[in-house]
């Protein structure tokens, strides 16, 4: 019986019930975190918790409990739930309160929510051996991206165009033509010279904890590297693309919208990097 964490309770998940009035349900007034565990290894899991706090303070929330308590109860739940390569995901809400836009009285304490799932591979067999499709759409989000808000109905209405689409992922670009990120994911391409390039972090994107560590890896292999915007011309022109986050890594694109990829296979670099991260927890392969 899979157990969830909700206010201070380790519970069933179906009874693993907040309140009807909570902010984070009536207002996505919350941000949240998502974590994967590999062979019992929470991956990147400071600067998971470097990223919460600096959602939490953009948002000018309260920590549920102290950041060393947080981790401990991650580390239980994950323990009763006896996963040892799965997700966990946490979410944290200004509490509840009635219905007022304006942030309630301090004295309502944050609401923290955490489940564990099982999960038995990052990325299918087949979509790390043939890359995967995605389209692009225009970003209709908010202007404050790089906070980890549960507001996410614009990435839900994505998702589901792509999967109507036959895609595995939505790539979302600018008035200007200029891909900003994937519905869940940070996006990548490669050029003709072989250099690594993604966009820049500020408050358009996300900055994805393991973007950040294929560029650390990139610089150790020396692959050269551009941060800066590029155009969904210039993706669909590139020898090589991919996207990565939390619960895919690196993962190769070879077709989007509808066009293929370089040669329409996997590429080099974004499997050298795949692998690559992959061995930073152990010598993991997938």
């Amino acid at each position: 019986m899979a157990l969830a964490f909700v206010n201070g309770r380790y519970l069933p998940q179906a009874q693993a019930w907040v309140h009807a009035e909570d902010r984070g349900f009536q207002f996505a007034d919350g941000v949240y975190e998502v974590v994967a565990l590999l062979d019992g290894h929470l991956m990147d899991f400071d600067a998971h918790m470097d990223r919460l706090a600096r959602s939490l303070e953009a948002l000018r929330l309260s920590w549920p409990m102290s950041r060393a308590a947080l981790a401990l109860v991650m580390r239980e739940l994950i323990r009763r739930n006896g996963v040892t390569t799965g997700l966990i995901y946490l979410q944290i809400t200004r509490g509840s309160a009635p219905r007022d836009f304006k942030f309630p009285a301090p004295s309502v304490r944050p609401t923290l929510v955490m489940t564990v799932r099982r999960v038995t591979r990052f990325g299918s067999p087949t979509h790390i051996a043939e890359g995967v499709p995605i389209i692009t759409i225009p970003d209709i989000r908010w202007l404050r991206r790089d906070i980890k808000s549960v507001s996410l109905l614009p990435q839900v209405l994505g998702k589901q165009q792509a999967v109507e689409a036959g895609a595995f992922e939505a790539w979302m670009v600018d008035a200007d033509g200029l891909v900003t990120e994937g519905c869940s994911s940070n996006a990548w391409i490669v050029s003709a010279d072989g250099v690594l390039i993604t966009r820049p972090t500020n408050h358009l994107i996300l900055s994805g904890v393991t973007r950040g560590s294929l560029l650390q890896l990139a610089a150790e292999f020396g692959i050269a590297t551009e941060i800066r915007p590029f155009s969904v011309a210039e993706a669909k022109a590139a020898p090589e693309a991919f996207l990565s986050s939390a619960t895919t890594f690196a993962l190769p694109v070879t077709r989007i919208d509808g066009q293929p990829v370089g040669t329409g296979r996997p590429g080099a670099i974004t499997l050298r990097l795949r692998q690559a991260y992959l061995a930073t927890v152990g010598g993991v392969r997938s």
